[in-house]
């Protein structure tokens, strides 16, 4: 893959920027920055940071250590290296709020001093126990800027009336098309289904659909334990077709895992109910890839995968409705290539790295301005 332009040299290079960020991301920044950089990462997956100072906004990468697995823990580590990091910001960017709790505590009680923006990757809901609420409440203080994946789930957490609609902003979060324009260029023949992803999977319904459409070949990526999911249980209590080839690793490579996605001629997102946008990682790579897919009817994706003409979109748990979508697109290799032109054409048009980066860097022109 071809290196980055030379303007991306140097992850703490400085810049004549309007305003500098931290930014916090529950990875290893410089690492991706790194990868990213090599052509062997996608920059999306760090929301902005590889682009923002193209748009005035300087990024100071979090001095990243693995995870506790105790929450409090990493709460005390996190907000101690924030706090101790010896760089001048003038506000706190991050992908996520797990970590900097404290300080967002800290902030709605006046004693941290800088902006927090976030992404918000779940619907604010009302706490169990009025306690919780009351800390909860207190919490959302603390947060000046909300990103949101879709409307719906600023809609739904607007219900819970514990922060301003002017706080919540939905973003067009999309892929960095020019990681996967080098993956393009070295495309074959597309062939056969795929199906990648960690999070919530529905791996018995997608198994049996495949398992009554035998000219489907389906190749699956999992993780061996994804959160207090263990796939490998699921997968000890599924018959496995002989057209479906099950690949348990123990973490997704996403570089090398986008190269094996390219060749796939149609993508399966099978997840289980949630309320949140579960399968929108690989919906985005289809997007940039301009691979169809067939995934699970999810309301809080930004966008409507029928509607849109990029897929095809079913019920949870339906395994004739996935016995059908594989049957149409089967027999219809005519319309697996317009969903794929329209998948492509709608990441250029709206849903793309640069459109993401842009609205985040206004967002955080303007918080710097007030």
């Amino acid at each position: 893959m071809a290196l980055r332009s030379k303007n991306f040299q140097g992850v703490r290079q400085l810049f004549t920027k309007e305003m500098k960020v931290y930014f916090y991301h529950t990875q290893d920044t410089e690492r991706i920055l790194r990868e990213w950089r090599e052509g062997l990462y996608p920059g999306h997956l760090l929301y902005g940071a590889t682009h923002l100072p193209k748009y005035g906004v300087e990024v100071i990468p979090h001095l990243y250590k693995p995870f506790y697995d105790n929450r409090l823990k990493l709460t005390w580590l996190t907000t101690w290296r924030i706090l101790t990091c010896g760089r001048k910001y003038d506000a706190l960017y991050a992908t996520s709020f797990r970590g900097i709790e404290g300080l967002i505590f800290l902030r709605a009680l006046g004693l941290y001093r800088k902006p927090i923006v976030l992404w918000h990757h779940q619907p604010i809901v009302e706490a169990k126990g009025w306690l919780r609420e009351r800390m909860s409440r207190l919490f959302y203080r603390g947060i000046d800027h909300m990103f949101f994946f879709s409307q719906q789930l600023v809609d739904e957490s607007l219900k819970a009336s514990k922060t301003k609609k002017e706080k919540l902003q939905v973003v067009p979060w999309g892929p960095d098309l020019d990681f996967y324009d080098s993956l393009l260029q070295g495309r074959k023949q597309r062939s056969g289904f795929i199906s990648t992803g960690k999070e919530q999977r529905d791996l018995p319904t997608l198994i049996e659909a495949f398992s009554k459409v035998e000219k489907a070949k389906l190749t699956m990526y999992i993780n061996e334990k994804t959160g207090d999911l263990d796939y490998t249980k699921v997968l000890a209590g599924v018959q496995v077709p002989k057209n479906v080839d099950i690949h348990v690793i123990h973490r997704l490579m996403i570089g090398e895992l986008a190269q094996i996605v390219n060749q796939a001629e149609c993508i399966a997102i099978c997840c289980r109910k949630s309320n949140y946008t579960v399968g929108l990682t690989t919906l985005v790579e289809a997007l940039a890839l301009g691979t169809p897919v067939i995934t699970t009817r999810n309301t809080t994706f930004p966008y409507d995968v029928d509607q849109e003409g990029v897929g095809i979109s079913v019920p949870y748990d339906d395994v004739d409705a996935w016995v059908q979508a594989l049957h149409r697109l089967l027999e219809h290799p005519e319309e697996v290539q317009r969903m794929g032109q329209n998948a492509r054409a709608l990441a250029e048009r709206k849903f793309n790295l640069e459109n993401t980066t842009k609205i985040i860097a206004e967002a955080l022109l303007q918080l710097n301005e007030e």
